[in-house]
């Protein structure tokens, strides 16, 4: 069974919204887990539209799971990830203009700065996972860089319409999965996941955590959070 990872970019998007101290993400995060997550995910973003660097150092101090930062290559985020030391730092894409992550990162064509940061978290101590997309030349890329965790972008799958489209991206998604598993990589999805599509994913032989958070933020509303984790860890169980 996957294990799964909360993201909580959301709880601080409502604080952010008023400027205020409510909600407080630490809370959130220790209600996730008491609801069954496995694990934290935040994404101290270089605008920091949601969670704030205050965030990230109450998140490593406060919670008993293990600690997720999802962050850009950016030299000012590495540094601050060096300085907190996460259990894991998950490297993605980073766009000003986007609404959220937008695909996965573009290894290939950046092998030496991500190679650079994978050896400079790895040195702190700090697991490394790269957020690519579930193709075989960014897979081998990854591994390149020297990571052993990658995480697939799973937003092609979670936004294809047509039934036809999305068995062929879950195709996808298996294939990658099984590639990367035959060079020892541990694999990791998220992005677009929620509780219509993500038992899918669950299923796919290979998958060690499915990262999921808006859709889990967004159920919370009507359920309440501790409901909407529980539900979502049954649900890929």
């Amino acid at each position: 069974m996957p294990k799964l990872g909360v993201n909580i970019d959301h709880v601080a998007t409502l604080r952010q919204a008023r400027m205020g101290r409510l909600p407080d993400p630490l809370q959130a995060a220790r209600i996730c887990e008491e609801a069954g997550a496995d694990s934290i995910v935040a994404h101290l973003r270089e605008d920091r539209r949601h969670i704030q660097d205050s965030d990230v150092r109450a998140l490593r101090k406060g919670i008993k799971t293990l600690f997720n930062l999802e962050m850009s290559i950016s030299e000012e985020i590495v540094r601050i990830a060096c300085r907190v030391k996460p259990y894991q730092a998950t490297l993605v894409p980073e766009k000003r203009k986007e609404l959220t992550t937008e695909g996965g990162l573009n290894v290939a064509d950046n092998l030496k700065n991500i190679s650079s940061v994978v050896r400079r978290l790895e040195n702190s101590g700090i697991c490394v996972s790269l957020f690519i997309d579930p193709v075989k030349k960014q897979i081998d890329y990854a591994r390149k860089a020297g990571a052993r965790i990658i995480e697939l972008h799973t937003g092609g799958y979670a936004g294809a319409s047509a039934p036809a489209k999305k068995k062929r991206m879950l195709g996808e998604l298996r294939r990658a999965v099984c590639y990367a598993r035959a060079l020892g990589i541990t694999v990791n999805a998220g992005h677009g996941l929620d509780y219509a599509n993500a038992g899918e994913v669950a299923c796919i032989e290979g998958i060690n955590e499915l990262n999921i958070g808006y859709s889990i933020i967004c159920e919370s509303l009507y359920s309440g959070l501790h409901n909407a984790v529980s539900h979502m860890k049954r649900l890929i169980k």
